[in-house]
């Protein structure tokens, strides 16, 4: 017996030192889970059942299981690196061939899809149904974005109470005309084609609290008929006396449509103090190219755009089971469901059990070199002992042998 039992620990601690070395071999290899070889021992079969003396026939290897612990998160300058914080798998795609992986390590390829360096497909949501429940490979939208016509300035202006009026029977309002109007505001606006607009505003106060409001465009008048005015009360704007109306114009010299922008001052005031631009802005845009991706914690693709912009391109889902010590590894960091894993569990980044995203990072291997070096000789003082026993049956059997 003691041969076979020999040679059964000469096989385990050479399985344990294949284990280890295969963890030391990853101990750089993004989102590599480390592995742990375990044993049970062996008994012989026995019809009359086990006596008190019966020995074991030695040991055998019960199952390599991996360890699905957290490694350690180390930031990147690539922003489609991405790395899980918690529970959760990435859900890659290859030809409808759904695989898992830990490795956020990931490039766009020429068709705008997210890809690993293989090329298996990063699956998540659409842009257009970012909380959808059926995952689809994630393309990103590299197309230009459409430019959104102006329609509305809001402004909030402090107007000097203690300005002089003007009289405009003796100075009419120009433009040219510094000495006809009190204070001016300039913007750019945007076209439907994504033109841009110089909107320029002069308010000339002609009456204690009013003051009337003339609008050019690329220089041209468009102030309408008649002329809005700004009436406050107690130094705060007052809505139900002021009449602030849309201007209307047609960028011919660009092709753009027939536009009519709105005004909002209603937080602006008129105190004794000097003039003032405390906001002005407008809600248009011009077109713009994408420069720029992020992903959030949430599993959000945001883009950003060269005019400043930002819009939702999709979404990263994650995808986790019952029991992860079930899935069959196939190499690669990739992972595929068994029926011991049990169905996946698919959800947003940071719901239910699943853990959130980091962008421009990655989650290094979860090996302890230290532990692993450790083990390493235990496994080889395990092996040398097994040969020991299997020295010294021979020397007994040789024994034996020799007797006469």
């Amino acid at each position: 017996m003691a041969f076979s039992q020999g040679l059964s620990g000469l096989n385990a601690a050479s399985k344990a030192l294949e284990v280890i070395g295969n963890n030391v071999s990853n101990a750089n290899t993004v989102g590599f889970k480390q592995s742990r070889a375990e044993f049970a021992d062996v008994f012989a079969a026995s019809l009359s059942g086990a006596g008190a003396t019966q020995i074991g026939i030695g040991t055998k290897i019960s199952d390599v299981a991996q360890q699905f612990t957290q490694g350690n998160i180390t930031a990147t300058n690539n922003t489609l690196d991405v790395a899980i914080n918690g529970a959760g798998f990435f859900r890659l795609s290859n030809n409808g061939a759904i695989t898992y992986t830990r490795n956020g390590q990931f490039q766009m390829d020429k068709n705008g899809y997210i890809v690993t360096s293989d090329g298996k497909r990063l699956m998540g949501n659409s842009a257009d149904n970012l909380n959808g429940s059926s995952p689809v490979e994630i393309q990103i939208d590299t197309s230009d974005l459409q430019p959104v016509a102006s329609t509305r300035i809001s402004g909030t202006l402090n107007l000097n109470s203690a300005s002089a009026n003007i009289d405009q029977a003796v100075t009419p309002f120009s433009s040219t005309d510094p000495t006809s109007y009190t204070n001016s505001t300039a913007i750019t606006v945007y076209d439907n084609l994504g033109n841009s607009h110089n909107v320029q505003n002069y308010y000339v106060k002609t009456a204690a609290n009013t003051w009337s409001v003339y609008t050019t465009v690329d220089g041209t008048d468009v102030t309408p008929t008649p002329t809005p005015s700004m009436v406050f009360n107690a130094g705060a704007y007052d809505s139900a006396n002021s009449s602030v109306t849309p201007i209307s114009f047609t960028p011919t010299a660009t092709g753009g449509a027939t536009m009519n922008i709105s005004f909002d001052y209603s937080k602006s005031t008129q105190y004794g103090s000097s003039f003032s631009v405390n906001k002005l802005s407008q809600d248009g845009y011009s077109s713009g190219r994408i420069a720029s991706f992020t992903i959030g914690d949430d599993g959000i693709i945001q883009g950003r755009y060269t005019n400043g912009q930002s819009k939702d391109l999709g979404r990263v889902i994650l995808a986790n089971f019952v029991n992860p010590n079930g899935l069959q590894s196939l190499g690669g960091n990739q992972w595929m469901a068994t029926f011991e894993s049990g169905d996946e569990l698919i959800g947003a980044p940071g719901s239910s059990t699943l853990g959130v995203l980091q962008s421009s990072a990655v989650e290094d291997s979860n090996v302890d070199l230290t532990a692993e070096l450790v083990n390493m000789i235990t496994a080889q003082r395990i092996y040398q002992a097994n040969a020991q026993t299997i020295k010294t049956q021979d020397q007994v059997m040789q024994t034996l042998v020799n007797m006469r």
